[in-house]
């Protein structure tokens, strides 16, 4: 599959279809893996520490969720096919679960949000099997584990928020061979029912972001993080700016 590299991170240039036509290849070959969806938000971070920088280039998959990755692609001359956005991946990849008999688990959000979620995605998608549910207010993680291996798990969606879903997946992978797992954010609080998404005018438009800042003004803080990462990549590409190495 193409990549792209877009300061430091080498995402994936793809259509939906073909991202999930890799993550089921990932899981039918029995290598299982780690899945990353870095938006701009994540990116900046990523650039300004090498040690999570290094954790996201180390996935099977990263994925380009969010219009300010596409246009920091655009302003490196690494033109990707489009965004993907993390929750249209998992919802596209649950069919081809259904169809090829492949258990899915669902970690994260408050009490009681993946367990909704599941009855929604089982109603909505023939034939899915949800092998287990847990919120993501845990204190102990190995029991967690142990859960998620027992119950013969092919697929996990990780939604804890970043950057601890991304580093739980990261320390808990070799403990779970076999299994694909996916850092999706709030897909559970948004298939639950307790988070409205951007209408369609808005993510076709790549201003699901300014929806969510309309929505909630309070972000505007997190939304500073898409001009600060273009910024650096901006500065990256004129050589005014260098890439900080984990040795520091």
């Amino acid at each position: 599959m193409e990549r792209k590299e877009i300061a430091g991170l080498s995402f994936i240039s793809a259509t939906l279809n073909e991202a999930v036509d890799e993550a089921l290849r990932l899981i039918l070959t029995g290598k299982g893996g780690m899945v990353v969806t870095p938006n701009a938000e994540i990116g900046k971070l990523a650039i300004d520490d090498p040690d999570f920088r290094a954790l996201l280039s180390s996935a099977d998959l990263v994925v380009p969720d969010g219009a300010g990755v596409v246009l920091a692609g655009k302003l490196l001359g690494a033109g990707l096919k489009g965004k993907i956005a993390g929750i249209d991946l998992g919802l596209a990849l649950l069919p081809r679960l259904a169809e090829h008999d492949l258990p899915l688990f669902l970690l994260g959000s408050k009490p009681g949000v993946a367990d909704a979620a599941a009855e929604k995605l089982c109603g909505q998608v023939p034939g899915l099997t949800i092998c287990g549910t847990q919120h993501g207010y845990f204190k102990e993680d190995e029991e967690i584990v142990a859960r998620i291996r027992e119950s013969g798990a092919k697929a996990l969606f990780c939604c804890l928020g970043a950057p601890k879903q991304e580093q739980w997946m990261n320390a808990h992978r070799a403990e779970l061979p076999g299994v694909l797992m996916l850092g999706l954010g709030g897909t559970l609080d948004v298939v639950a029912g307790n988070v409205k998404r951007a209408p369609d005018f808005f993510i076709k438009c790549n201003l699901e972001w300014f929806y969510r800042l309309l929505k909630e003004p309070r972000r505007i803080g997190r939304m500073m993080k898409l001009p600060a990462y273009e910024l650096d990549v901006l500065l990256l590409k004129l050589g005014l700016k260098k890439l900080k190495g984990r040795e520091g």
